[in-house]
């Protein structure tokens, strides 16, 4: 068996990708989006962490979040949040048969088993992974223009003034992004 090596730092912000199982596009079912919101609501109230930048794809989602200074535990918090998920889907989305090892294990078919965290290290390392997010929908050619995409924190920090509406233009002067890719 594996063993994962991750970090685990009180009160410090990750950048998560959480994958789809097979990478089925559930994302583009609007129980799923529900039933994720309402587990990370649910999830917060008893494990506190802060979202500073989201984006929903078809078949994975990016995320940062921050943990409360006393606490580390991001594990706890994805694996609460995915059974919240599935239980909430189980009966109205239709899934195939789950292997022996999904069934041993008490898994559903909705998900990756694992995911993959960065621990961010400074200011810059935040806001390459925020543009990231951000940029993500435009990668994966699903929209023409950043601000296209609903399912995305962009629209929260367009409001909140910290980036233009056009971010990631031709016409904005950061249209020029490179993540190394």
């Amino acid at each position: 068996m594996s063993h994962y090596r991750r970090a685990y730092t009180p009160g410090a912000s990750y950048f998560f990708t959480v994958v789809s199982h097979a990478r089925k596009p559930i994302f583009l079912d609007e129980q799923i989006r529900r039933a994720l919101r309402e587990a990370i609501t649910s999830t917060r109230i008893h494990y506190p962490f802060v979202i500073d930048a989201l984006v929903l794809l078809h078949d994975h989602m990016h995320c940062i979040w921050t943990l409360p200074n006393n606490d580390h535990c991001y594990s706890n918090r994805w694996s609460m949040i995915k059974r919240q998920v599935s239980q909430a889907c189980a009966e109205n989305v239709p899934l195939p048969h789950l292997s022996s090892s999904r069934n041993k294990r008490g898994e559903s078919d909705l998900w990756q088993r694992r995911f993959w965290e960065h621990q961010i290290r400074d200011e810059d390392d935040f806001q390459r992974h925020v543009d990231y997010i951000h940029w993500n929908p435009l990668k994966h050619q699903y929209v023409d223009k950043v601000v296209d995409w609903p399912y995305s924190s962009f629209h929260r920090y367009v409001k909140a003034g910290l980036l233009p509406h056009n971010w990631g233009t031709a016409s904005d002067e950061n249209g020029k992004i490179n993540f190394g890719e």
